[in-house]
């Protein structure tokens, strides 16, 4: 089974822009599953339930969030209502949404997860024993497992992958924005990359207008944020995985 996940969509650029180019390039690529990260679609900060919509018609499968997850109030609704859009696991009881989701795709049940890194955020309960607790808890109902780490520290990222490899089937990193160079096929059969990358403007700093940024870095003030203009590209991967046994026989960073 092919699986494409496809990193942060970053304001209406970049929303604009996978509506244009994903449903062709799962055609051309035959995916079968896709899931995108969406936390960045709205005003580079949460994603409404509008443009959460707007994902799904564009063709993605599942909807992974991250620490922009409450950013909007009307998505709170949706994330009740719909569960091919999750948010971290890790948060706490009681907040709105479900953190993974089983999906049935041609016979075979997909399980996706969400999580939040713990270094340079805020603190949740722990991503290690929260993905724990899932696994066990659905021990046996699911073929394919993903998991989407939203996490600022790479370390933190790496450790997660290995401390998964084998139990799962593909772990991607998002939230940094930049894709990495380190995708892989961890010793027992996970595919792994530290970072996805972006959906949205490339003339920019992670789809930011870069003026903005380079203004705040110099004075240290507030500065209300701007979706860069310019070109947009979407950065993933696609992961080739057996259905028999749920290991990735293949892992390859896209970009279009």
């Amino acid at each position: 089974m092919k699986i494409l996940a496809i990193g942060d969509v970053v304001g209406s650029a970049g929303l604009d822009y996978l509506a244009s180019k994903l449903w062709g390039f799962r055609n051309t690529n035959a995916i079968d599953f896709c899931v995108v990260n969406g936390e960045n679609a709205t005003d580079i900060s949460g994603v409404s339930r509008t443009d959460a919509l707007k994902i799904f018609d564009a063709g993605a499968d599942v909807i992974t969030l991250g620490n922009h997850t409450f950013g909007r109030r009307d998505i709170y609704d949706l994330l009740d209502e719909n569960e091919s859009i999750i948010r971290p696991a890790n948060y706490p009881v009681g907040v709105p949404g479900v953190g993974y989701t089983i999906s049935r795709v041609s016979g075979y049940r997909i399980l996706t997860a969400n999580l939040l890194g713990t270094v340079n955020m805020t603190a949740e309960a722990c991503p290690f024993r929260t993905i724990d607790a899932i696994l066990d808890r659905e021990n046996g109902s699911h073929d394919i497992a993903l998991i989407d780490f939203h996490a600022e520290a790479t370390s933190e990222k790496i450790a997660l992958g290995r401390y998964l490899d084998g139990r799962v089937s593909a772990v991607f990193g998002t939230h940094t924005h930049v894709a990495t160079a380190d995708e892989q096929i961890l010793p027992h059969g996970t595919a792994y990359i530290t970072d996805l990358g972006m959906t949205g403007p490339t003339d920019g700093v992670l789809g930011v207008s870069y003026d903005i940024i380079i203004s705040k870095f110099l004075t240290h003030m507030p500065y209300r944020f701007k979706v860069a203009d310019g070109d947009c590209k979407a950065h993933g991967i696609i992961v080739d995985i057996n259905e028999s046994d749920g290991h990735a026989r293949s892992v390859k960073r896209i970009t279009f």
